[in-house]
């Protein structure tokens, strides 16, 4: 993961160039881009079982989501992209790009193997700032996943910790929870 700071004005004019020339995957937060590789396959992995629970069990309605973006309110400039998010089904015949993180239900984060602490705390207040309601970061480095809820004065004020194998209790209207047994785990690094 790199991030690099770029003046404002049209950081996702070359947010979108970047993307396009290096299939990099590029968030804008709190004015920095932010450059990720293509999963990996356990990420990639991780993603779809995750996915997979929650369209099996979502009210109607609702969605979960792959390469969808969140904006910041009232800054064009900044958005993030979650590996998963829950979005009104209506999401899928919208022209836009960017969801409105009101309308976010969930948003999932699978830490990369590289992935620094000050990188994951910076994201993290990005999406309670946003006011994301819900947040849950899964780290398979560890087997640990963080589940965040009640966003206020950019600091979720609610955080569960867990262990895969430990169930994420979830708030309505999303289902009851998630199972973590079935996660993969990253190889340990050399």
């Amino acid at each position: 993961m790199t991030a690099i700071t770029v003046r404002p004005g049209k950081l996702r004019d070359v947010a979108e160039e970047i993307e396009r020339s290096t299939g990099l995957r590029v968030q804008i937060i709190g004015g920095t881009l932010v450059m990720s590789p293509t999963p990996r396959g356990k990420h990639a992995g991780t993603v779809k079982r995750l996915s997979r629970q929650l369209d099996g069990n979502l009210p109607a309605g609702l969605g979960a989501y792959e390469v969808s973006s969140i904006n910041m309110p009232d800054d064009a400039e900044d958005y993030a992209t979650p590996d998963l998010v829950v979005l009104p089904s209506d999401w899928e015949d919208d022209d836009d790009w960017l969801a409105d993180p009101h309308d976010v239900e969930l948003a999932v984060e699978v830490i990369s193997t590289s992935e620094r602490v000050s990188h994951i705390a910076t994201k993290t207040s990005w999406y309670a700032v946003a006011g994301v309601p819900v947040l849950l970061a899964v780290d398979p480095r560890k087997g640990v996943w963080t589940l965040r809820t009640h966003p206020r004065d950019g600091e979720y004020q609610g955080v569960l910790h867990g262990k895969y194998g430990e169930p994420v209790p979830l708030p309505a209207p999303l289902p009851a929870e998630l199972d973590t047994s079935a996660l993969p785990l990253y190889a340990p690094r050399a």
